[in-house]
C-alpha cells in the first residue's frame, strides 16, 4: 500500500480537494440530521470517513468523463458538480430533487455533470460501466468511465464479467474499489480467499497490482491522475483498491456492535480532513485560507438545506411519468 505524502500536488489543487472533503462531509452531516428529524425517509448509507477516496478522483476527472457509484453515494455524485440543493432535495423526496423525488438517498443521478447514477444492487452497476465505456470508446470521446465500489462487491460474479471485458476490449474505464473492510456487517477477511480483495486479483486480468492508502487525499488524487491519463491515452482500464473507513455503521439502522472498538478508535484517529487540513496548514496554507474555505462550505450547504425544504412535494401525477423510454407507463408490446 501506498503511504507516501504526494510531494506533486500544487497548493490550489490540494484546497480544491479539502474543499471538497469538508463538501461531502457537511452534506452527510446535515443529511444525517434531516434524517433523524423524519424529513430523509427510508434508510440512508454514509460515506463519512471515506471522503478522500471520492475527492481524489473528482479533482483529477474531466468535466465530460462518467461517474458510477453504489448506494452510499452522497459524495460522489455532489462532487462531481451535482447541485447541492438539488441532491438534499432528492433526499427528501421533493420534486425538485435530481430525480424528481423517485429516487431518494439510494439512486441518484445527474447527467449533466456526468453522474451517471448510484446503485442499489451490489455489482450491477460494473457492466454499465464497462458499456459506457465501450461507447466512449467507439465515439473516440476521449471519456473515462471511473466505477467506483465497496469490497463486497469483489465477491460477485459481475466484477469478474466487468474487469475480464473491460481488459479484452482495452476500455477506458477506472475500477476503484472503496475497502472500508466491512461487506455491510461481515469483514471482507473472513469471506474472501486472498488479503486484499481487489489488488490480489489484478493479475488474473492482465492488470497492475495498485493498492493504496484511501483516506490520503494527496495519494488519491495522484492514482487518480496516473489512471486516468493511462485509459484516455488507450491504455486500457486499471483496478485501484483504496483502503479506508466508514465512521458509521451500513445504514442508518446499524449501530455496527460488530467493530471492535479499539479499531474504530484507531480509524478515527486516521479522518482524512482534520490530517489533511494539519498538512495544509504545515506545508503554508493560511489559518485565514482556511477558514475562508470552511466557512463558504458551511454556508453553501446550509444554503443547499433550505432550498431543499422549499421544494413541493412531487404531484400525484408524476407517478406516472418517467417510468418507460417514452416517458409514460403504459405496457408497449
Amino acid at each position: 500500500m501506498s503511504e507516501a505524502v504526494s510531494t506533486k500536488t500544487g497548493s490550489g489543487a490540494r484546497l480544491g480537494i479539502y474543499r471538497m472533503m469538508l463538501e461531502a462531509r457537511r452534506f452527510e452531516d446535515r443529511a444525517h440530521q434531516l434524517f433523524m428529524e423524519g424529513l430523509v425517509r427510508g434508510t440512508s448509507h454514509l460515506a463519512t470517513g471515506q471522503e478522500a477516496v471520492a475527492a481524489g478522483y473528482a479533482a483529477a476527472m474531466q468535466p465530460d468523463d462518467l461517474t458510477f457509484c453504489t448506494y452510499r453515494g452522497h459524495h460522489h455524485t455532489l462532487l462531481r458538480g451535482t447541485p447541492a440543493g438539488k441532491l438534499m432535495a432528492e433526499l427528501l423526496g421533493r420534486a425538485d430533487g435530481v430525480c424528481g423525488g423517485k429516487g431518494g438517498s439510494m439512486h441518484l443521478t445527474w447527467v449533466p455533470a456526468g453522474a451517471m447514477g448510484s446503485y442499489a444492487i451490489v455489482g450491477a452497476h460494473l457492466p454499465i460501466a464497462v458499456g459506457a465505456a465501450w461507447a466512449a470508446q467507439e465515439r473516440g470521446s476521449g471519456q473515462v468511465a471511473v466505477c467506483f465500489f465497496g469490497d463486497g462487491t469483489t465477491n460477485i460474479g459481475a466484477f469478474h464479467e466487468a474487469l475480464n471485458l473491460a481488459v479484452v476490449w482495452n476500455l477506458p474505464i477506472v475500477f476503484v474499489c472503496e475497502n472500508n473492510l466491512y461487506m455491510e456487517y461481515t469483514p471482507i477477511g473472513s469471506v474472501t480467499a486472498v488479503e486484499r480483495p481487489a489488488a490480489d486479483r489484478a493479475a488474473a486480468y492482465g492488470l497492475e497490482d495498485i493498492q493504496v492508502d484511501g483516506n490520503d487525499p494527496d495519494v488519491m488524487y495522484e492514482v487518480a491522475l496516473t489512471t486516468l491519463a493511462k485509459a484516455r491515452d488507450g491504455g486500457g482500464p486499471s483496478l485501484v483498491e483504496a483502503v479506508t473507513y466508514r465512521h458509521a455503521g451500513h445504514s442508518k439502522a446499524d449501530p455496527a456492535t460488530y467493530r471492535p472498538p479499539e479499531e474504530v478508535e484507531q480509524w478515527l484517529k486516521r479522518d482524512p480532513i482534520p490530517m489533511y487540513r494539519r498538512r495544509l496548514s504545515e506545508s503554508g496554507t493560511t489559518e485565514e485560507e482556511l477558514l475562508q474555505v470552511e466557512q463558504k462550505v458551511e454556508s453553501s450547504i446550509e444554503a443547499a438545506v433550505e432550498e431543499a425544504k422549499a421544494s413541493p412535494d412531487p404531484s400525484v401525477a408524476s407517478t406516472w411519468t418517467e417510468v418507460w423510454a417514452d416517458g409514460g407507463f403504459r405496457w408497449r408490446n
